[in-house]
């Protein structure tokens, strides 16, 4: 399960991006997540996904 609280999820993605998947795309498919929904999400806290680092800044 995702957390909730933004600063949570905003640690839960970046680290599963870090150790386990290359891309967002893999990180979403793997885990049934939608891709927009989480970018939205995480924009509403100012963090929007960088592709070269493989990680929400």
């Amino acid at each position: 399960m995702m957390p909730r609280d933004p600063a949570m999820l905003l640690s839960f993605v970046n680290m599963r991006l870090r150790d386990q998947y290359s891309s967002l795309d893999e990180f979403c498919e793997a885990e049934n997540v939608d891709r927009k929904l989480l970018m939205e999400r995480l924009a509403e806290v100012n963090y929007h996904y960088d592709e070269k680092t493989n990680q929400f800044k």
